[in-house]
């Protein structure tokens, strides 16, 4: 007598359900599983109302595609590699940067890891392991620098990227930038507009194109409104807090304080709230700030100060678009974005 089979097909060994599969779905949807594999890649040749019937399938029998099989099929990993430096701006820069990317990136299959990238260290190493490995198929990274080796490198090897920020190399190439020489120019004209005639703003290293911006879109505007520019020595963005702070009080101890703050970022404004705090001076009274808002956290500060809004969560979706119309072949030329300060000036909080 033929023995009893113990485990149903549904079920495994330790009674766990099985995984469905593209077989399962087909099944299910009383199709051919080719035409359930094109159907969920979202393929044109497949009529909609049967790209939404699988889809429906799917979604009720819980059906997750196989990365590995997929892989093996195509070629592709279905990752997007994002290198990242976790300390810069890391209250709202990456969490609202990350959600964009998520947004932009929703329902196409791709997801993303998180590679470190060191500011301090060689920049391309990691994007050489992530080609020669193949272990994404696209990268994107931020704090582009003027004349970025990791730029250079992709382009000559024809890897699918995207950057945060613009070059000065003159082979076009896909980017997503925020126009920081815009922001920069509306900071100033306000704080002028305010009475304010000595302008301080702690700037981004010389080496980052962005940082480029900034110092040319201060001087010109100091320039065009007849105030006067201190960018201080010594301290940049990635400085400590601690060295920063002690460079605004140093400023201050002096004969010629500033009497006005852009502040590129929200970390940066809580920086200088503090140290002016600390220093006994209110904004509004002595002093008057300006800060680039980048996420909800800048209406929370206190005292309230103007922000010009920079959309983060707009930026991350951008790239998204960007960089997989990059992985469909699209030219170059197409793929370069410029975002502009959002709004007019707005009090947080």
């Amino acid at each position: 007598m033929p023995r009893k089979n113990l485990v149903s097909k549904e079920e495994n060994a330790a009674g766990a359900v099985s995984r469905p599969t593209l077989r399962t779905v087909a099944a299910e949807a009383g199709l051919a599983v080719t035409t359930v594999s094109r159907a969920l890649a979202e393929d044109p040749r497949i009529a909609e109302a049967t790209r939404k019937r699988v889809a429906d399938v799917a979604s009720k029998q819980g059906y997750v595609p196989n990365r590995a099989a997929q892989r093996l099929r195509t070629g592709r990993t279905k990752v997007i590699s994002l290198l990242l430096n976790t300390r810069h701006e890391f209250l709202s820069f990456t969490s609202e940067f990350l959600g964009g990317m998520s947004e932009g990136l929703q329902g196409t299959g791709y997801a993303f890891n998180i590679t470190a990238d060191s500011l301090g260290g060689d920049r391309l190493d990691a994007i050489r392991q992530i080609r020669r490995h193949a272990l994404a198929d696209a990268i994107v990274f931020t704090r582009t620098e003027c004349f970025d080796d990791r730029v250079r490198y992709l382009l000559e090897h024809d890897f699918p990227f995207v950057s945060h920020g613009r070059t000065d190399f003159t082979t076009p190439h896909p980017f997503v930038d925020f126009d920081n020489e815009a922001f920069v120019r509306l900071a100033i004209e306000r704080l002028v507009q305010k009475g304010r005639q000595h302008i301080c703003i702690v700037m981004p290293n010389e080496r980052y194109t962005f940082g480029q911006h900034l110092r040319f879109g201060a001087r010109q505007a100091v320039i065009s409104c007849g105030a006067r520019l201190t960018i201080p020595e010594g301290v940049d963005l990635d400085s400590e807090p601690d060295e920063i702070a002690a460079t605004l009080r140093a400023l201050h101890a002096g004969p010629d304080a500033p009497d006005g703050y852009v502040c590129v970022g929200e970390v940066m404004a809580l920086i200088t709230l503090a140290g002016l705090n600390d220093m006994g001076l209110t904004p509004g009274q002595e002093v008057d700030l300006v800060a680039k808002r980048a996420s909800p956290i800048s209406n929370h500060f206190r005292p309230r100060i103007e922000t010009v809004d920079e959309d983060l969560r707009a930026t991350g979706r951008a790239m998204a678009e960007v960089l997989l119309a990059r992985i469909d072949g699209r030219p170059m030329e197409e793929m370069q974005v410029l975002l502009k300060p959002q709004g007019p000036f707005s009090i947080s909080g």
